[in-house]
């Protein structure tokens, strides 16, 4: 091709790509003209590299959380074969002064537990609801057990060598709790900072074989509802504790997304206080 026909196709390519093709001038001549100086790329820099290495090496995040559930078998490795009133009652009977922590209830709510058989209508345990949540193919059971002042336990367990084990347990002032593909997202009240909430994502890790908060963030709630991302505070890690599972009273993270898991219709009251995740379109 010649030079003329260069300079044809570079007037056509300049007219089809339009605002695109920002070296195109805007006289159409098809000469490319600078968008101007680009600013140079700044890596991060590490400020205080002279600081000594921590002499004593973390705890595992989240390994509070894994308990196996005693005393609770799981017919052919599916959780939606046991109970989830049942679940929450042998927690309680093993650890029935736990006040703070992973197990941690109030003590009206753990009585409470207790007499769900006989007092089903008064039964702080909610709905279940199932998802694959680690990803191998097989779902795992979320507990909701509601509390005095719209605190919510959040709980996860999973199946595994004929029985159930906890890999997630947290407590918080909830606003909502949805799920998201494999995450499972809370929503939370900020009392300190009014006009916004805490937005938490958690997520499986294979390596701590539990469920991390691995997406925290604190949203701005606007008067139309629109919420602005903005970047968490210092302070405290989930629930108050840098790890998740502190006592009833402990404020904590948050999260949102739609989804539209599937519900159950087993044991444990529902529809008073803040509920879990809504049942799908079209589900009573």
């Amino acid at each position: 091709m010649g030079p003329r026909g260069v300079h044809v196709a570079a007037v056509v390519l300049c007219a089809l790509g339009g605002p695109v093709l920002a070296g195109c001038d805007s006289a159409g001549t098809g000469v490319p003209e600078s968008a101007g100086p680009t600013r140079p790329a700044v890596g991060p820099v590490r400020l205080w590299p002279d600081l000594p290495p921590a002499t004593n090496p973390p705890i595992d995040y989240g390994e509070s959380d894994i308990q196996r559930v005693p005393g609770i078998r799981v017919a052919g490795g599916d959780v939606r074969s046991v109970d989830a009133v049942e679940v929450v009652r042998a927690e309680v009977r093993a650890r029935p002064d736990a006040r703070s922590g992973a197990d941690g209830l109030y003590e009206e709510t753990a009585r409470a537990v207790g007499a769900c058989v006989s007092e089903p209508a008064s039964c702080p345990v909610m709905r279940p609801y199932y998802r694959d949540l680690t990803g191998d193919g097989r779902d795992e059971l979320i507990v909701g057990i509601r509390m005095p002042e719209q605190q919510v336990a959040v709980r996860v367990y999973r199946a595994e060598r004929g029985g159930l084990t906890r890999i997630m347990s947290t407590v918080d002032q909830v606003i909502s709790v949805e799920l998201a593909g494999r995450d499972l997202i809370m929503r939370v009240g900020s009392a300190g900072i009014p006009g916004y909430e805490y937005r938490t994502a958690w997520s499986w890790d294979e390596r701590q074989g539990s469920m991390l908060p691995t997406r925290d963030e604190i949203v701005r709630v606007g008067p139309s509802g629109g919420r602005t991302p903005a970047g968490r505070p210092p302070g405290p890690g989930p629930s108050g504790s840098g790890s998740s599972g502190s006592g009833p009273s402990a404020p904590g993270p948050s999260g949102s997304e739609p989804s539209g898991p599937e519900p159950s219709g087993t044991a444990g009251s529902s529809g008073v206080g803040p509920s879990p995740v809504p049942p799908p379109e079209g589900t009573p």
